[in-house]
């Protein structure tokens, strides 16, 4: 299947690791100019990873307008940033207020920042799409982390209000759900999680994910940053023109279990 994304401008945001990281090479395999926005530019950089990174932080509307201004014409926009509270959430009031703020500031307002950036480039040129990165964590109320469930689910929802405003315009927008994937996020959540529990139950971190993966995948494995990668090209693709609103899962069945 031929995507036709050559010389397209993408903008990624999180590009340094992970699944962000995984989509920029994606789409630089596609022939697109990708752009990068991290905290931080990824320390092994190499000819797959974006033309150009910059630094900067997405809770800073200054910074993301910044990047919009430098970066260049642009046509497909990922949101691909998470953060947990760092602590385990079960009972949710075994956190504090306090812990909430920063999480949705970054996986909710973050990203709405990035929509407001550059929905007037979009909506100008009537063409393009965004791609929001949210999780299964939003859609079945997830007791891990509260404060990411929820932040995460409003993400979707936003998603959704985007792509009714931006359709008349001919852009798109999306959603784009994992589940278990082995990124530092993941291994963040074990982390909070062990720490909750008597050092005599504890696990590493191979275990719990394999003990995971078994309760909540029907499918019964680990999914890939790749596999995100692929399905951006194709949201981004005119295979996909008439797709838009939607949050489309890559979790081994995880959602449908639940």
């Amino acid at each position: 299947m031929q995507m036709n994304l050559q010389g397209q401008g993408v903008a990624v945001f999180g590009a340094s690791q992970g699944i962000g990281r995984a989509i920029a090479q994606g789409f630089s395999a596609e022939g697109c100019r990708v752009c990068g926005f991290d905290r931080k530019p990824p320390i092994d950089a190499d000819d797959s990873s974006p033309s150009k990174t910059f630094a900067g932080d997405v809770c800073s509307f200054a910074d993301v307008k910044n990047f919009v201004d430098t970066a260049g014409e642009i046509d497909h926009v990922i949101y691909s940033v998470g953060v947990g509270s760092g602590k385990f959430g079960f009972p949710f009031w075994n956190l504090d207020p306090s812990d909430w703020a920063r999480v949705i500031e970054i996986n909710l307002i973050g990203a709405v920042n990035v929509a407001h950036a550059f929905a007037p480039q979009l909506t100008q040129r009537r063409r393009g799409s965004m791609l929001f990165l949210v999780s299964v964590a939003g859609q079945i109320g997830s007791q891990t982390d509260p404060p990411y469930s929820a932040a995460k689910a409003g993400l979707i929802n936003f998603t959704q209000c985007a792509a009714k405003d931006l359709a008349p315009f001919g852009v798109r927008a999306n959603a784009l759900s994992p589940g278990m994937v082995k990124t530092d996020l993941n291994r963040s959540v074990w982390e909070a999680g062990q720490r909750s529990l008597p050092a005599s139950q504890r696990q590493d971190y191979e275990q719990w994910a394999a003990e995971k993966i078994r309760k909540v995948s029907p499918l019964g494995h680990w999914q890939l940053p790749h596999e995100y990668a692929s399905m951006a090209v194709f949201l981004a693709s005119d295979h996909a023109k008439n797709i838009t609103g939607q949050t489309i899962n890559i979790d081994g069945g995880q959602v449908m279990h639940s």
